[in-house]
């Protein structure tokens, strides 16, 4: 049941800070609205399509680790990374995060900050040359 309450943490984030249906939650994560149902009620023969909980978690901004380890799972071969205090981390990016992660902040600037992200994190790498 703990992945049942990891996906409606993740569903009640979603209404509250995108104000997304289930409807939208299934169009954006590429996970249908009844397998969303399922995986709310904990019914699942083994476990989770690991795409879909893959995707889910990449459109929710939600780290797989986490999905896992409410599966019960080890973290499918991931490389451990190292914590965001360790790393360098350009000023920029620090302000940034610090802003998603401050309670105060809009979760309508949150939003607009994730899908900004998103946008650039899938844009094509351009080459000079």
């Amino acid at each position: 049941m703990a992945f049942a309450r990891f996906v409606r943490r993740a569903i009640d984030d979603a209404r509250e800070e995108r104000g997304w249906t289930v409807t939208d939650l299934a169009s954006h994560t590429g996970v249908g609205r009844s397998t969303v149902f399922r995986w709310l009620a904990g019914d699942w023969q083994d476990y989770p399509e690991l795409a879909k909980v893959r995707g889910f978690c990449a459109a929710l901004d939600l780290p797989v680790a986490a999905a896992f380890r409410a599966l019960g799972l080890p973290d499918a071969g991931q490389v451990p990374r190292r914590r965001l205090e360790d790393a360098p981390v350009e000023a920029d990016v620090r302000v940034i995060l610090e802003r998603l992660a401050d309670p105060h902040v809009p979760a309508e600037e949150k939003h607009h900050i994730r899908d900004l992200l998103r946008y650039l994190a899938r844009r094509p790498v351009r080459r000079a040359g």
